[in-house]
């Protein structure tokens, strides 16, 4: 029994070393003109929050929450923002980058032949990853605390679930990767993340929507991620939370299954 038990023991301690390593790879190839990359990720929600929280915003008004609260249009605007701040940074690095490095640059082909695993490489890319969302994330909500669209406490707490979405989208992503055929395919994945965009609750309730499309609606994970930031940025207490992080981690955790049993197929072929 002993004998069984010990060697995955021994393995499993040596697992996130070996995801480490991965991460630390891409921090030791980074370029000056990938902080070019990240800046401009980050400025894009700022601006969408700009012209469309604040400028059309004037026009609309206060918005009525299903609670009954009652916010500006721009408070509204602003966690649906964040939330797709993080899906796009950790999208941007679990899609494009890592289909590249795996179907032309052949750099994972090299690393299998080290101990480190596929479902390893799939772990050590997806923290890089969240190296990118984290950023976008923390940035954003500094914004939004210094806009006074939530207070500084609520800002704190947002931040973890700011996180878990990019953990969300990243295995996502990376899952969705391992199926692409080649660039063109980039194509399909880009449409249906800004169908995502438009219609998730970011910029108009879901209530808003007849009734068989908000049930759509309600089933993306970009909505659940809407949901559950605008819920703690506003202060909107309830279960449903619980709906939206369960969801989440659900996304997360088949992601990375996939992504990895995928690559395992890809590599040893």
């Amino acid at each position: 029994m002993v004998s069984l038990v010990l060697p995955r023991l021994v393995s499993f301690e040596g697992a996130p070393r070996r995801s480490a390593s991965v991460a630390e790879r891409n921090v030791a190839a980074l370029k000056s003109a990938y902080w070019l990359v990240l800046i401009s990720g980050f400025f894009e929600p700022v601006l969408y929050l700009f012209s469309i929280g604040i400028g059309v915003g004037a026009l609309v008004g206060d918005l009525t929450l299903p609670g009954g609260q009652v916010v500006s249009y721009a408070a509204f605007v602003a966690p649906a923002m964040l939330a797709s701040s993080a899906m796009t940074g950790a999208l941007a690095e679990t899609t494009f980058n890592f289909f590249g490095k795996m179907k032309y640059m052949r750099l994972y082909d090299g690393i299998i032949a080290t101990p480190v695993r596929p479902f390893e490489i799939a772990l050590g890319e997806l923290g890089w990853a969240m190296i990118r969302g984290t950023l976008y994330s923390a940035a954003f909500l500094v914004v939004m605390a210094a806009m006074d669209l939530t207070s500084a406490a609520r800002a704190v707490a947002a931040f973890p679930a700011a996180v878990l979405v990019g953990f969300a989208f990243g295995a996502l992503g990376m899952a969705l990767s391992t199926f692409m055929r080649s660039w063109q395919d980039f194509d399909l994945m880009g449409s249906a993340q800004f169908t995502l965009f438009l219609f998730s609750g970011t910029f108009v309730p879901a209530q808003a929507y007849p009734a068989v499309l908000r049930w759509v609606v309600e089933a993306t994970p970009l909505y659940r991620s809407v949901h559950l930031i605008r819920g703690i940025s506003v202060g909107v207490s309830g279960w449903s939370w619980l709906i939206d992080v369960a969801y989440l981690l659900v996304v997360t955790a088949v992601g990375l299954a996939v992504a990895s049993r995928r690559m395992g197929r890809l590599l040893y072929k």
